[in-house]
């Protein structure tokens, strides 16, 4: 069997394109960075203990599993993060949440910046990266995504201090930016089953999809600095909802941020005063 036909059997089973060659690329040890070797050497016999391991990653991806737990990575931010069932996989509109946190830093030095829910610790790492003089906290509930984001932090040489707590309890100090992208999900969500391989409790929240943010906007006050700044990631739906708990809690400058689809995806506001 040839790389080609390997591909095209692939195409029959009803897996799209993009990902039987990424697919392909990672049974092969070759970087998602080399699709085009793969048309360069399409008439390349394939290994039949490669071809195994590729039938195998076939059958995962078409079960629903997403394609970064098969292959272990996912880019996000210009880096490339190691990723498993232990955390949820980082998403594309995520990034507008990190751009809007390096533009509320832009004139503040050694800033202290807390990431909460930190799963792969994708948020902390794309600050810490753009940002090396900030100092960088990343809380999660749960030791495996502390793991995760631990070995991450490893191999992309970043120090950040990891704390396993939920949300902002017990950290006892004031930061210059609160950033999270938490559980915003309603139990309920007619989306939840094409999210199954996730881990759910880092997925849903409540009956109306509010209960860790509202939770976070209650903590926040008591954990920033005058001027400091809460950043939150939401549904697609929810941002007059966190705009109103924002200004609720005392919080001036309240907006919201489109991510690339113009969904309104972030919003975040900030304390003039002590809370």
């Amino acid at each position: 069997m040839t790389l080609a036909e390997a591909l095209a059997d692939a195409a029959g089973l009803g897996l799209a394109r993009l990902d039987a060659q990424l697919l392909l690329l990672h049974a092969l040890d070759r970087g998602p960075q080399e699709r085009a070797w793969l048309l360069a050497h399409d008439t390349d016999s394939l290994p039949e203990s490669v071809r195994r391991t590729f039938t195998q990653c076939c059958e995962h991806r078409l079960a629903g599993e997403p394609l970064a737990y098969i292959t272990g990575r996912k880019a996000f931010f210009g880096l490339d993060l190691k990723v498993d069932a232990r955390v949820l996989v980082p998403r594309p509109e995520t990034e507008t949440l990190v751009e809007w946190a390096l533009e509320v830093l832009l004139d503040r030095q050694q800033p202290r910046v807390v990431d909460l829910g930190t799963g792969s610790g994708a948020i902390a790492l794309a600050v810490k990266r753009e940002r090396p003089d900030a100092q960088l906290m990343a809380t999660d509930s749960n030791a495996g995504a502390l793991e995760v984001a631990a070995a991450n932090a490893r191999a992309l040489n970043m120090d950040i201090t990891l704390r396993r707590t939920s949300w902002l309890t017990g950290l006892g100090q004031r930061f210059d930016l609160i950033v999270s992208n938490p559980p915003y999900i309603a139990a309920a969500d007619g989306h939840l089953p094409a999210l199954a391989h996730e881990p759910q409790v880092a997925l849903v929240a409540g009956s109306d999809g509010l209960d860790a943010l509202r939770t976070i906007i209650g903590q926040a006050p008591a954990n920033l600095v005058a001027g400091g700044w809460l950043l939150l990631e939401h549904g697609y739906d929810q941002a007059e909802a966190v705009r109103a708990l924002l200004a609720e809690a005392g919080f001036h400058g309240v907006g919201s941020r489109p991510d690339l689809a113009g969904i309104p995806r972030c919003s975040g506001g900030h304390r003039l005063e002590l809370g």
